[in-house]
């Protein structure tokens, strides 16, 4: 089996690579080819005890490969998904260039991984705020139905990539001339500004974690509202979560369900002050989830905080998963 990822001397790429090593992938049985922009063709990556050379797109599209698991932005792979499928590969992409496609599934495979036709070759990864959050309500709203979401995220520097860890490692060392990503200092500060602003005051990363979980959880009445705001942690991203369900819930029940999702690990025992953290987070698969606790200032309402490695969970791990299941499957 021949597996391409797309953008492999990226941030996500090299998780990729790192996460294809962890689950089998790094054997002879399968042909890795890493391909990434021309300014980086030529170069060499370490991958399971052997050196693999870096290629162009073109170059990977001619190898014809079996998968393509793309992290190289939106704009690469406009360009070049739709040209992998016609080479009879099935892509996986992690950028936001397919989530709004009718055609496109988004998937989360905890979830929805029955959205996926077999006739599908284009799946598209969602955001990593959105992951970890659908995973920790998927099961809470077959149980109980969510009517409403109101949700705080605390964002990584690491969802905006190298540049911005580069930005706050150089602010925290008080180096001069730093190449400024974000239009404040990060070190010591945090700011309610993830991607881009909209005519209606939204960002676009509020935007996705509406249309994205409506996608995912197949339900278009969920009334959600967010605020991004990004803080300078490296682990992962947090959330806090609150929701609205139609029907009544047990506390007891609440725990029951979140502790036998799959991917989920709860940690909750604030009287141990035990609940999740990126910095217990980082570099793990699960999504964590905890100080879950009734809203006593709304009926049928109920508030969580969760948190995951937005690198591993929120991109390359649920990826490769992707990938896995549709081997299996």
């Amino acid at each position: 089996m021949k597996i391409a990822v797309v953008g492999a001397t990226g941030l996500v790429g090299s998780e990729m690579l790192k996460v294809l090593n962890e689950r089998g992938f790094g054997t002879s049985d399968y042909e890795i080819v890493v391909a990434a922009s021309e300014k980086s063709v030529g170069k060499e990556i370490d991958f399971a005890g052997r050196r693999l050379t870096v290629v162009s797109v073109d170059d990977a599209i001619a190898q014809k490969p079996d998968y393509a698991l793309f992290s190289a932005g939106a704009t690469t792979s406009r360009t070049y998904a739709k040209r992998f499928v016609e080479a009879g590969t099935t892509v996986i992409d992690n950028s936001s260039a397919w989530r709004k496609d009718a055609e496109v599934p988004l998937v989360v495979p905890e979830v929805n991984f029955s959205a996926v036709k077999d006739t599908d070759r284009l799946i598209a990864n969602p955001n990593c705020s959105t992951i970890q959050m659908v995973l920790a309500l998927s099961q809470l709203h077959l149980r109980y139905t969510i009517k409403r979401l109101v949700i705080s995220t605390y964002q990584s520097v690491t969802g905006t990539g190298v540049k911005a860890i580069r930005q706050m490692e150089g602010e925290e060392q008080g180096m001069e001339n730093i190449d400024m990503v974000y239009p404040y200092p990060i070190h010591r500060n945090l700011f309610p500004h993830g991607g881009d602003f909209q005519a209606d005051g939204y960002t676009t990363e509020e935007q996705k974690l509406v249309d994205e979980t409506r996608k995912i959880l197949s339900d278009d009445a969920i009334a959600i509202t967010a605020t991004v705001v990004r803080v300078p942690v490296m682990g992962g991203h947090s959330e806090s979560i609150n929701i609205e369900f139609a029907n009544e819930y047990e506390i007891n029940e609440v725990f029951d369900i979140l502790r036998n999702t799959e991917g989920i690990t709860v940690l909750d025992d604030v009287q141990n002050n035990v609940y999740p953290m990126p910095l217990y987070a980082r570099g793990k698969d699960e999504v964590f989830v905890g100080r879950i606790r009734r809203d006593a200032s709304q009926p049928k309402s109920l508030n969580i905080w969760v948190v995951s490695d937005n690198i591993r969970k929120g991109a390359a791990t649920n990826a490769v998963q992707i990938m896995q299941h549709l081997i299996n499957r």
